[in-house]
Formats: structure tokens, C-alpha cells, sequence
């Protein structure tokens, strides 16, 4: 059994208001965990307008599989023009 995990700081540049970050990031979220093998969650910065910081997980039995859902979830913050990943940390247990 494979677990990894991977942080991300990420700056939201044209947030006005913590109703702002909070779309932004409640989409990320969703789409990230829909039908897939991926929890995740904000797990610092819940009081910052303009920065955050994400967390997601996955678990399986090939680390070519966790590392594909790992970059899916990754790939959802980079194609958005709203929100930049400036520090990412990967662990693997």
C-alpha cells in the first residue's frame, strides 16, 4: 500500500473577501474529490484573504497510480488563472 501526500501554498491574487477564496477553493476541492481516489482539504490560512494552503491525499497500491491522482489534483489549481501554486511538498508513506 502506497500513501502520498501533497502540500500546496497557493496565492489568490483578486480575492476581495474570504467569500472570494472560499468559491475558488470549495470548486478546487470538489472537483479534485468527485469520483476519485483523492481527499482534500485547506489546511492553514483559513483567515487569509489572499493565501492559502491545500492538502491532498491518496492512497493505493501503485505509486505510478497515487502519483496520476495526485498531478490530476495538482492540475486543477494550475489551469486556473485565479489561484498560483507558488510551494508544493510531496510525502510519500
Amino acid at each position: 500500500m502506497i500513501i502520498g501526500s501533497v502540500r500546496c501554498e497557493c496565492m489568490l491574487y483578486s480575492a476581495q473577501s474570504l467569500k472570494d477564496k472560499r468559491s475558488v477553493i470549495l470548486s478546487i476541492l470538489r472537483k479534485a474529490t468527485n469520483g476519485r481516489n483523492v481527499a482534500a482539504s485547506e489546511i492553514d490560512f483559513q483567515d487569509a484573504w489572499q493565501r492559502t494552503r491545500l492538502a491532498f491525499v491518496s492512497v493505493g497500491t501503485s505509486k505510478v497510480r497515487v502519483e496520476q491522482e495526485l498531478a490530476r489534483a495538482l492540475s486543477l489549481i494550475d489551469g486556473r488563472v485565479d489561484i498560483e501554486r507558488t510551494d508544493t511538498v510531496y510525502e510519500w508513506f
